[in-house]
């Protein structure tokens, strides 16, 4: 089945953000008990369509590793990415945990290790959880009834499946000639329609949108990529919920333009998004190779890990070229 053909088939009648209403949780087109939003749209029909085009030669990793000091999400005090050794070779020697001797330990050498994280740490996805209003996520799920000791019981990670879908990439930076946006800058609905003029694409309902900022540039400088980062404003945001995208995302540490332009909304990006218009975010992609090929269409494919009620997830996208 070819892309136009489906994309023909999926209508504005299955995006969620045209039944959205203003600062309200938006009850799902698809059903009470639906906890993925526009990820619905997402079947084998689409999946089949985008990989009957995937060109496998060459893989974007539009990931970055995960490590100590690395940047992140660190104005509401969560935890910064740690990693410790739980086993080496020599600590084994001494402290024979598996009790299988000094001759063992010598022939065995065994290391292991764990790590503590902010589940929204370096490339990850935020599901519907994250963000909602007076208490209620997309779809009416409400805290009182849904969020339990430890996690919510709707919305969580595990239920977002695998993400097989056509991919564009809005390189706003090069548009407008610059490494990098401004501090603060607020990608809008004009900046959105001229990229994709300027790229000469269009966008689809079934899309997943990745927003290139340039902050990337400055990667992992925490005093460079941090502060006052360019980001989408709720006019563009609303835009590409429109047009029909199953996620959004961006290479800055939070989508959105910050600090909020909104005095009264400090996440007008994310609450909107998530609970408005049941679209999830995924931030921290890197998008420096797409843009260094002039790749602004591709095949994506990512998947989060699959954490139990949680707000957000780590991932591993990657972009494939498409067959003409």
């Amino acid at each position: 089945m070819c892309t136009d053909c489906y994309v023909n088939a999926v209508t504005m009648k299955h995006v969620i953000a045209h039944k959205a209403a203003f600062r309200k949780a938006t009850e799902s087109p698809y059903g009470a008990d639906d906890e993925i939003g526009m990820l619905n749209l997402i079947d084998a029909a689409s999946r089949q369509a985008i990989m009957d085009r995937s060109d496998p030669t060459h893989v974007f990793d539009l990931s970055v590793d995960n490590f100590m000091g690395m940047p992140g999400w660190f104005g509401a005090e969560d935890q910064p990415y740690q990693i410790w050794m739980t086993h080496t070779p020599d600590g084994e020697v001494a402290d024979d945990v598996m009790k299988v001797g000094r001759d063992g330990n010598d022939l065995v050498s065994y290391s292991g290790d764990s790590i503590s994280m902010y589940t929204h740490t370096g490339t990850h996805i935020d599901t519907l959880n994250h963000f909602g209003y007076h208490g209620k996520i997309f779809n009416n799920f409400d805290a009182r009834e849904h969020l339990g000791s430890r996690a919510w019981r709707k919305g969580g990670a595990e239920k977002h499946p695998p993400m097989i879908a056509r991919g564009v990439m809005l390189d706003i930076a090069k548009m407008h000639g610059v490494d990098c946006l401004p501090p603060s800058y607020g990608i809008g609905e004009a900046d959105i329609k001229g990229c994709l003029k300027h790229q000469g694409i269009s966008l689809a309902v079934g899309d997943v949108v990745l927003l290139r900022t340039g902050r990337m540039t400055v990667w992992p400088d925490r005093s460079k990529f941090l502060p006052n980062p360019p980001g989408l404003n709720r006019e563009g945001a609303e835009y590409l919920a429109k047009e029909g995208a199953i996620m959004v995302g961006a290479d800055n540490h939070c989508l959105e333009q910050a600090p909020s332009a909104d005095p009264t909304n400090w996440q007008p990006v994310h609450t909107y998004l998530l609970a408005e218009a049941g679209v999830p975010i995924m931030e921290i992609a890197y998008l420096e190779e797409l843009s260094q090929e002039n790749l602004y269409e591709f095949a994506f494919f990512g998947a989060c890990i699959r954490l139990r009620g949680a707000t957000g997830a780590p991932m591993r996208p990657i972009a494939m070229r498409l067959r003409a």
